[in-house]
Parts: structure tokens; sequence; C-alpha cells
């Protein structure tokens, strides 16, 4: 009788422990052919603009996934380009929404590591998770978040 209480109640809490770990979130995580795909894109779209980038793919925690630095970009352009992808990681938001922000809470251009001007965007799937951010620098504000969204755009249907 104690053995199949022991069997039984053994049972039960493998099945409540399986229970729990199949209950754990799944997220969709940004893969580094997407990545890689995203750069390429916004190198394309450079080059034929004749724009000098630099290219930082970053997953949703901010961490560097890919980055490509196009011959002659800026030097300084490259913190500019990761701090861009982690000003998006960190919020669901290009860092030109960021910006508009701040005309209604300005403490947050304070904030260090933050970029308020153009050239980050988060990356989305369809169904609205944040997988990551690409930051782009090197050329106008203006230039910079066209390039980044060139490489958004070009990876709409890897997302699903």
């Amino acid at each position: 009788m104690k053995k199949t209480l022991l069997s039984i109640s053994l049972a039960s809490l493998f099945t409540a422990l399986a229970g729990s770990a199949l209950a754990l979130e799944q997220r969709p995580v940004l893969s580094l052919d997407v990545a890689k795909k995203m750069a390429a894109a916004c190198e394309a779209k450079a080059k034929q603009e004749g724009w000098k980038m630099n290219i930082a793919i970053v997953d949703n925690g901010g961490n560097l996934k890919f980055f490509l630095r196009e011959d002659d970009a800026f030097l300084k352009s490259i913190e500019i380009a990761q701090l861009k992808a982690g000003t998006s990681a960190g919020f669901p938001f290009s860092t030109k929404q960021i910006g508009e922000i701040t005309t209604k809470i300005p403490g947050i251009a304070f904030v260090p590591g933050i970029v308020t001007f153009e050239g980050g965007l988060p990356i989305m799937t369809a169904d609205g998770k944040q997988v990551g951010a690409i930051g782009v620098s090197g050329g106008t504000a203006e230039q910079d978040g066209i390039c980044a969204q060139a490489s958004v755009d070009a990876v709409k249907n890897d997302l699903k």
C-alpha cells in the first residue's frame, strides 16, 4: 500500500513538473540568417544611394547579433548604430518615435545610451512580438531611417 501511494505521489509530482515545463513561454528568436538578410538589404540600399553605413542588429535583449561596416563608413557611427539598435531593443519604438516622446517627457533624452533621432527600428514578428532591433548610422538621420526600414521590409515574410 505504501509503495502504491509513493508511486502515485511521484507520478503526480512528475506530471505537475512536466506541465509546468510545458507552460513556459515560447518566444520567437531572431535567427542569424534573418539578421544577415537584413544587413544585406540595408547594404544594397546604401550602395544604390551612395551612402556609407554601419549596420547593427541586436536580439530582443539588446545583444549584438550581426554587425556590418561598409567601406569608408564613419568610425564613430559604429557606436551610434549600436546605440540606436539598443534603444529600439529596449523599447518597442523607433528611435525617431523616442525623439518625439522626449518632447513630452524631456528627461528620457538624458538617460545614458538612449538615442532620440532616426535610424533605429524594432524588429517585430507579424503578430507583434519583438525579436530584436536594427540600428543604422553613417548618413543623415533620414537616410539611416530609410536604410533601416529597407532591412525590416526585406524580412517581413521571414518574421511570420
